[in-house]
């Protein structure tokens, strides 16, 4: 019987169960956090994100997870800089040229700040100067640090980034640091 652990990644853990970087390093892990043999990422979530991770022990179920080819929406929550304006959130639902090529049109609202966030640690950079907002953002691609360069690219960077949910998996009250059996 396949096994699926839904997981709310913190901030500053790698995406995997060890830490291949340099000898004697502190930096934290899946391993920290989930003891469960033979279950494995489906994708990946970069060490500055936070939210929902989905692993399992089926490799099939993994490769189509995690393979942009059979589409499956992933939804993210991110604070950006700045308020984008309509045209910045078009610009998104029609697709930006990035240096790798323009994305797909993504799904995109502006949000209230998510009832269910937690405290990231450390906090993000705040400027009284320059307000911040939430967006909603859904892609059906997985291109390294996707999200982020797609709000960079329409002028309001990321300062928080949230995977709220993968296909029909969410976060829902899910701790920071915790995991279930979906």
């Amino acid at each position: 019987m396949t096994r699926v652990i839904l997981f709310n990644k913190p901030f500053d853990v790698l995406s995997q169960f060890t830490d291949k970087g340099l000898e004697g390093s502190t930096r934290r892990t899946l391993s920290d956090f989930i003891d469960v043999p033979k279950v494995y990422p489906a994708g990946r979530l970069d060490r500055d994100s936070e939210g929902l991770m989905v692993l399992t022990d089926d490799g099939k179920l993994q490769a189509r997870i995690a393979d942009p080819r059979h589409k499956m929406a992933k939804t993210y929550w991110v604070q950006v800089e700045g308020t984008p304006d309509d045209a910045a959130l078009a610009a998104l639902r029609t697709g930006v040229d990035l240096k790798d090529g323009r994305t797909k049109p993504a799904k995109v609202q502006r949000i209230d700040e998510p009832a269910i966030l937690w405290p990231r640690i450390p906090p993000i950079r705040v400027r009284k100067s320059i307000p911040d907002t939430w967006i909603s953002l859904t892609i059906h691609e997985g291109r390294n640090r996707q999200v982020r360069r797609m709000t960079a690219a329409v002028g309001h960077p990321t300062l928080r980034l949230i995977r709220a949910q993968i296909g029909d998996w969410t976060l829902d009250a899910l701790e920071t640091g915790a995991w279930r059996d979906a």
